[in-house]
């Protein structure tokens, strides 16, 4: 499964995966009547390079990866994915994931964190530790859950190289 660095052109097909999970409200701490062009300037955003995973010709998945924070924090990754609804279930993310590792190493980073992990989504936490990201942190009610109200985020950790 190829995945590339996004173009302009794949807007609509980003849009059409991210806007279920926004509207969804359960796994991103994002405005469920988020528009489009927020969405997109979000996903999109210049301090991030956006990719897009690929079958078939059909965009199946997209992530972003960027620095967690500036100066001293630089060096720690953050990404955030999303799997098209047909593609679920099928190792899209974990592709994604492998691949987000790899590009962050080759980009210099030397840890990734990822800071809000809605502990109700079970299938990302089981992902991620089975990609060796730990919990190293857990806020309590954090996160508002359209179904199951307040649960939960996580602070999930993984280094890349030395210290």
């Amino acid at each position: 499964m190829p995945i590339r660095p996004a173009v302009d052109d794949d807007q609509e097909a980003i849009w059409e995966i991210l806007e279920p999970v926004i509207r969804a409200g359960e796994t991103y701490a994002l405005p469920r009547d988020l528009s489009r062009a927020d969405a997109l300037a979000y996903w999109l955003g210049a301090d991030r390079t956006t990719f897009v995973a690929v079958e078939d010709g059909v965009v199946v998945g997209t992530y972003f990866l960027r620095a967690n924070q500036l100066g001293g924090g630089s060096h720690v990754a953050n990404c955030g994915y999303a799997t098209g609804m047909a593609a679920q279930g099928r190792g899209v993310a974990r592709r994604m994931c492998l691949h987000s590792l790899d590009y962050a190493r080759e980009a210099g980073f030397r840890a990734m964190q990822f800071n809000f992990v809605v502990s109700t989504n079970h299938r990302a936490v089981g992902l991620w530790e089975s990609l060796g990201f730990e919990t190293v942190g857990r806020l309590p009610g954090a996160f508002l859950h359209p179904v199951h109200g307040a649960v939960d985020a996580l602070v999930m950790f993984r280094r890349l190289a030395d210290a």
